[in-house]
């Protein structure tokens, strides 16, 4: 029988034991751990309270991480509707532990990481530091404007690049224009992909674009950076998680974390992630149980590699005058990247020019500044003006967000 806590992480439970030191640290958490006595086995983290992003905030604002040697580097944890809240790595991002047990790059690729840089995202910087343990080629395209994709990828096909890396939201697109235009990547071996689960409308383009390209996966986020990976032998939703990483599969089949990582800046002890997995067997063969990522079950959601806050989204658009009622629409197409439409019921004083007026909130706002697609895409979000919002027939409740799936 599986254990509750696997692991075989050197010094796992010191670890833990000086993680939960330094929560408990914290004064405005000390109520939320003060009824652990001790640690005596990993087994024991079943009583150690589970916590949100809210609690690591808490903590992180109080701690104030810094590596012990080396720059300490900040990325955004997600994307609410207020300031960046920040999450911290020492040098080299913990990436060292990723290349030793994966592979999609050697010093022979031409590599294009096509994660958009900055603005504190961290996938772009991730791939960098792997790029640079691989010793391979790399160009840092970064996210493209839609009109600019068959230039770039004549520009890709000219330089024989070899692997080429984004979020599946910004390669669907990519990959449908080449193929909507004819070009071929003959070299193309690797897609890596990072930030959301895999688009299998993908392969359908690769299989003309690109027919000897695979697909490489990591799994994870900018409170945990990677937990896992996913080789082209492993089902896509299927990850191997990394020794450094614990992870747990609790009630309703949700997952929390508890990082590993000796020097680790992040205190992550039982950090809920949001999404609900189970333990499997993976096709590729690979010793031990590996982790089948069921998918997002919190008031969050994955858009183009983009981690929306929907609640804190609706509730500020909702704040809006001659806003009535908000609900968000997020279409997963098989032909492009994804869509988002928020509608709103107005109010009867609600002025003419609403939708024009809340979509440029949106844009203007923590969440439309850091969506890059919001910016590269006029048609990746739509504001309508409706007279109620989608709602269960049965039940007649209706919710925050709808994600809808089209052929």
């Amino acid at each position: 029988m599986l254990p509750e806590f696997p692991s075989t992480a050197p010094d796992a439970l010191e670890t833990v034991r000086s993680t939960l030191a330094k929560l408990r640290s914290v004064p405005a958490l000390a109520d939320h751990y003060c009824d652990i006595v001790s640690l005596d086995s990993l087994e024991d983290l079943i009583h150690v309270p589970v916590t949100g992003r809210d609690e690591l905030t808490v903590a992180l604002a109080h701690l104030k991480p810094k590596a012990q040697r080396g720059a300490t580097w900040t990325f955004q944890r997600d994307c609410g509707t207020g300031l960046p809240e920040l999450g911290y790595a020492p040098s080299g991002l913990y990436m060292a532990e990723v290349y030793e047990r994966w592979k999609p790059l050697g010093p022979a690729d031409v590599f294009v990481n096509g994660w958009a840089a900055g603005r504190l995202w961290d996938a772009h910087y991730l791939m960098g530091v792997y790029a640079d343990l691989a010793g391979c080629t790399v160009l840092g395209l970064g996210a493209v404007e839609q009109d600019e994709v068959g230039y770039w990828l004549e520009f890709c096909a000219d330089r024989g690049v070899t692997s080429f890396g984004g979020a599946p939201g910004g390669l669907r697109p990519i990959f449908a224009r080449a193929r909507e235009l004819g070009l071929k990547l003959p070299t193309l071996r690797s897609v890596i992909w990072l930030g959301e689960e895999w688009d299998p409308a993908i392969d359908d383009d690769l299989s003309y674009v690109a027919p000897d390209a695979q697909r490489w996966g990591l799994f994870g986020g900018a409170d945990t950076l990677v937990i896992g990976t996913n080789t082209p032998e492993c089902a896509a939703d299927t990850w191997h998680p990394l020794p450094s990483q614990l992870v747990h599969v609790g009630t309703d089949q949700m997952l929390d974390v508890t990082s590993l990582k000796p020097h680790g800046l992040n205190p992550v002890l039982r950090l809920r992630t949001g999404d609900a997995g189970e333990w499997v067997s993976c096709p590729c063969g690979q010793a031990g149980p590996a982790l089948r990522v069921l998918g997002r079950r919190m008031g969050a959601v994955k858009f183009r590699g983009l981690l929306l806050d929907v609640d804190g989204l609706a509730a500020d658009v909702a704040a809006q005058p001659g806003v009535s009622r908000v609900q968000m629409v997020i279409t997963e197409h098989a032909a492009r990247g994804a869509t988002a439409e928020v509608l709103v019921v107005p109010s009867r004083d609600a002025a003419g020019d609403l939708a024009a007026r809340v979509r440029a909130h949106i844009l203007g706002s923590a969440i439309g500044r850091a969506c890059t697609a919001f910016r590269t895409d006029p048609d990746a979000l739509a504001v309508r003006l409706v007279d109620s919002v989608i709602s269960n027939e049965r039940t007649g409740r209706a919710a925050d967000l709808v994600v809808r799936r089209h052929a």
